[in-house]
């Protein structure tokens, strides 16, 4: 299942502080990078099953391995662990509480990237916002 609406999709941000937000927040990003993107994972191991949060993103500029990049969030999702086929995310049936956990902790990174200036809460309009408010300083 993909989070619609939550306001960290196409938040630009550089990736050091993208990785200490998402740390915080128990997003690790253990080998699922490449040199133009980098997927950030939060596993839960329930008594349904095995899912992940996920939060991808994609470099916008610099370069991903030598930790200078700029990166775009793409949609956060949530899906189910099937051995040894992957990770589906749609046409599943999630336990509500582990959706409010990860709406929770989708918001948590919301707030925080908010508290750097990349968000605009109140308008739901992202960096794109900010940018401006930024550039009429």
């Amino acid at each position: 299942m993909y989070f619609e609406n939550k306001t960290i999709e196409n938040v630009v941000v550089e990736q050091q502080l993208l990785a200490s937000i998402m740390e915080k927040n128990g997003l690790e990003c253990h080998g699922t990078w490449d040199y133009d993107r980098m997927t950030f994972d939060k596993r839960f191991d329930l008594k349904e099953g095995r899912f992940y949060l996920r939060v991808f993103c994609a470099a916008i500029s610099g370069d991903v391995g030598n930790r200078s990049a700029v990166l775009k969030i793409s949609k956060p999702a949530l899906g189910k662990y099937y051995y040894p086929h992957g990770v589906e995310y749609e046409n599943e049936v999630f336990p509500t509480h582990l959706v409010k956990e990860c709406e929770q902790i989708l918001a948590n990174v919301k707030k925080q990237l908010a508290e750097f200036g990349l968000i605009d809460e109140s308008s739901n309009t992202g960096k794109k916002q900010a940018a401006k408010q930024t550039v009429g300083v």
